[in-house]
């Protein structure tokens, strides 16, 4: 089921404490372009239907990634993105985003989402030890 766009901004402002959807919506699609560059096929094509098409569309047309980024790099690279950031302000970004994108999935495209990425994602995704790796 898609979530909406106004109950997605609204989990992600609620979560990041943002003062404006505009800032909300502002980490969200940096989160997500950089999240959609390592994810592939239908893993990303059936994330993104859970999301609003505006949204969708952002991690279907990622950032493109010459290799997969470790999660500590993820986060260096978001607060590259979004102007002002500090790798603790997109710490808290990432959260606020990655974690209303694991309510809109269910467990087990989740755990498909976390097997395409580094070990590590699943904190960043607010759900540690989601996916135990062999």
């Amino acid at each position: 089921m898609t979530i909406r766009w106004e109950a997605f901004l609204d989990q992600v402002r609620e979560r990041g404490e943002y003062s404006t959807p505009e800032e909300a919506e502002r980490c969200a699609r940096v989160v997500l372009a950089l999240l959609g560059a390592h994810l592939v096929g239908d893993v990303r094509t059936r994330l993104a239907a859970r999301l609003p098409e505006t949204l969708a569309l952002v991690l279907l047309n990622p950032l493109q990634a010459a290799e997969p980024l470790s999660p500590e790099r993820f986060v260096r690279a978001t607060a590259a993105w979004i102007e002002g950031a500090t790798e603790a302000t997109a710490l808290w970004d990432i959260g606020a985003v990655l974690s209303t994108v694991a309510d809109a999935a269910d467990d087990l495209l989740m755990e498909q989402v976390l097997l395409q990425l580094p070990p590590g994602y699943d904190v960043l995704f607010g759900r540690p030890d989601a996916v135990r790796r062999a």
